[in-house]
């Protein structure tokens, strides 16, 4: 079976968080379902915004819409996890660009990846409902190095 794969930047990530796994993340298999990690990669946008004092209808001028995720499992999360999800920003051109998401925790002293995700974020204006060019201040958010 082909599985789906994701280059991950080198470089420092542009934000970082910790995000406990609620009960209502855990599906019947008695572990994190593929709903609750689009939900805790969808927060953990969220934070990114804020964190640069952005949200989804204003990131520097623009507001963004999903066009894409990608999710590839690489282990299993339980209730009780506390997850670090690391944001890097790829593929930026005057319209769109990717975050990348790489997801992890610490159990037993040891690191478990847990999943890598990408979302495929386009510039949009929600009042003509048509895509938009990037501003210079999303640009400079999603490029900062240090």
């Amino acid at each position: 079976m082909s599985r789906v794969k994701l280059k991950i930047p080198n470089e420092k990530p542009l934000f970082s968080t910790k995000i406990p796994v609620r009960i209502g993340d855990v599906n019947y298999g008695g572990h994190v379902g593929n709903d609750a990690i689009l939900s805790l990669i969808h927060e953990a946008r969220v934070q990114l915004l804020n964190h640069f004092s952005f949200n989804e209808l204003n990131a520097g001028g623009n507001s963004l819409i999903m066009a894409d995720v990608m999710i590839a499992y690489r282990g299993e999360s339980f209730y009780g996890d506390l997850l670090t999800i690391d944001i890097y920003s790829d593929e930026i051109t005057p319209r769109s660009f990717d975050l990348i998401y790489v997801i992890s925790t610490t159990r037993n002293n040891n690191e478990i990846a847990i999943a890598d995700a990408k979302t495929g974020m386009v510039c949009f204006d929600y009042n003509n409902r048509k895509i938009d060019l990037m501003t210079e201040a999303l640009k400079n958010v999603l490029t900062k190095t240090d």
